[in-house]
């Protein structure tokens, strides 16, 4: 790979349209590659991608960037899991796990032992990603202004072609953790979900998994040079209202790191909003209300469109 066409202008870009555009968490850095650069990744990827689903080398439940899936059959995966609990009268807790700035503290020679180790990536395919990713730079562009070239020692870029398939098969093997507690979970890039379903007399024993279970992933995460992001860990438990009144909140609660997280009444799941009935009460009502403040603003504009 020549080494002009690993050059990267960075771009800040928000998060979300409600985010304080004065706070620097609130950006995500996304990279200007050469067309050049991106038709290349494009041709490797889509040939890797093959490689890995004639293979079965991508988790089960992993639905992004993989043809046929996306955000809509991860959400759909994990409701119907959800409802059949609700029918068998099981109450079911799902934490929401985030990583912090995932796709930039990625390794490159933890990455390139993955692809030759779990997805036998190796001889000249195994040269050309090592050449990919090494020697990269970056410039980052704000405001007009722009910094210096900058040596990329890690991450995979955001805004590339290749970038979410290699953290994908970076973290891969995240699965074999939540399996091995017997943790059902589902994956999309780096959102995860992990969800155990009880009968509501054994609502400890379920929290006692779950807390096992999020220890270990914390522990793989600082394997891979990852870090869960504790503020925006999520916790939410489903069942009619009824059944969660019979669990006393301390019983409801879990600790990931030093932070102890409580239980909310809905979740924001891949652009749907989750609440403990399964009602969708919460997700109609943000729906309906995005839905009259567009039609607002094209009312302000009638004047100006023709009949």
């Amino acid at each position: 790979m020549p080494a002009r066409q690993k050059h990267a202008i960075v771009l800040p870009r928000l998060k979300k349209p409600d985010l304080d555009p004065t706070n620097l968490s609130s950006y995500r850095p996304i990279s200007n590659l050469s067309f050049l650069s991106k038709l290349v990744e494009r041709v490797i990827t889509a040939h890797f991608i093959s490689h890995a689903e004639e293979n079965k080398l991508f988790p089960d439940r992993q639905s992004s960037y993989c043809r046929g899936h996306s955000t809509e059959t991860a959400v759909l995966c994990v409701h119907i899991d959800l409802v059949h609990a609700i029918d068998e009268q099981r109450i079911t807790g799902l934490v929401m796990l985030d990583l912090s700035a995932a796709f930039d503290t990625v390794d490159h020679s933890i990455l390139l032992s993955v692809l030759e180790r779990r997805f036998v990536v190796c001889d000249t395919t195994l040269s050309w990603f090592t050449s990919y990713l090494s020697g990269r730079t970056q410039t980052f562009h704000v405001n007009g202004t722009s910094s210096d070239q900058l040596p990329v020692s890690c991450s995979a870029p955001q805004g590339s072609s290749a970038g979410p398939v290699e953290f994908i098969a970076y973290t891969e093997d995240v699965s074999e953790v939540f399996n091995r507690h017997g943790v059902q979970h589902h994956l999309y890039a780096d959102d995860k979900q992990a969800y155990v379903d009880t009968p509501v007399s054994d609502v400890p024993t379920a929290r006692a998994t779950l807390q096992r279970c999020i220890t270990d992933v914390g522990d793989w995460c600082s394997s891979r040079r990852l870090q869960l992001n504790e503020t925006k860990t999520e916790l939410i438990w489903f069942d009619s209202k009824k059944s969660l009144g019979k669990v006393p909140e301390s019983e409801l609660n879990l600790t990931v790191g030093t932070n102890i997280i409580q239980p909310v009444k809905s979740v924001h799941d891949l652009g749907v909003q989750l609440d403990t009935e399964l009602l969708m009460k919460t997700h109609v009502s943000k729906v309906a209300s995005r839905c009259f403040y567009l039609l607002r603003r094209l009312r302000q504009i009638t004047r100006l469109v023709g009949q």
